[in-house]
């Protein structure tokens, strides 16, 4: 029976040791508006409704998206000129316990317009090829930093940063998606949520993404080009 899913090589870092490993992914959920801080929250709403996207019925919100769809290489290819990423924290449930990396929700504006679950399918997963233990970071998880940039010819601007305090934790997240007490299924990653944009939503020839840890002074950074296709109709 053939099983769907992608298989990612991660580097698992854990205790200042590192080794790389496949890891099937057999599910991946996108959570969406989950913000702790509700005017934050509405700012990004509003940024959505401002390119026609509706509000979501309900906050937060849990997208079942096709997990092939996740990668760790350098180049993805999009339709047009109107998607762009967005930097989360993303939770990996592995055969050797919770993992969590960085990620771009690169998503289709356009799209999105006419529908937010239809727009999350349109586009590539981009995830960066390293994770840390969650259980080196649980003690200390609010004090870990997202960031991202949008890269156009040679201008490299911050388009996004703050404190992953800004969204609610991976546990609370698992709890509200499957019920309390449960823990996220083996070969399952879930993105757990983004930062308001600095500026306006915009298409670029790449991202570069990263995730901070300052407590243990070590970074996860990924950089992805955006291949734009023609639209032919």
């Amino acid at each position: 029976m053939v099983r769907n899913g992608t298989t990612l090589t991660l580097e698992r870092k854990a205790k200042g040791r590192a080794r790389k490993a496949p890891a099937m992914i057999r599910s991946l959920v996108i959570a969406g508006w989950t913000g702790r801080n509700a005017e934050a929250m509405e700012a990004h709403i509003r940024e959505l409704e401002a390119l026609g996207i509706a509000r979501p019925k309900s906050t937060p919100i849990f997208y079942r998206v096709a997990a092939s769809l996740l990668t760790t290489a350098p180049e993805i290819e999009v339709a047009g000129d109107s998607s762009s990423g967005e930097v989360e924290t993303v939770v990996f449930a592995l055969d050797d316990g919770l993992w969590v990396g960085v990620g771009s929700d690169h998503t289709d504006r356009k799209v999105e317009t006419v529908g937010v679950t239809i727009s999350k399918q349109m586009c590539a997963k981009p995830v960066a090829g390293t994770v840390w233990r969650f259980d080196d970071v649980a003690d200390h998880w609010d004090e870990l930093v997202l960031r991202s940039y949008a890269i156009e010819g040679k201008k490299r601007r911050l388009y996004q940063e703050g404190p992953v305090a800004r969204m609610r934790p991976p546990r609370e997240l698992t709890a509200l998606y499957l019920g309390k007490g449960k823990r996220l299924p083996k070969g399952t990653a879930m993105f757990c949520g983004t930062l308001a944009v600095i500026g306006h939503i915009a298409p670029a020839d790449a991202f570069e993404i990263e995730l901070e840890d300052p407590i243990l002074r070590r970074k996860i950074r990924h950089r992805y080009a955006v291949k734009r296709l023609p639209v032919e109709g």
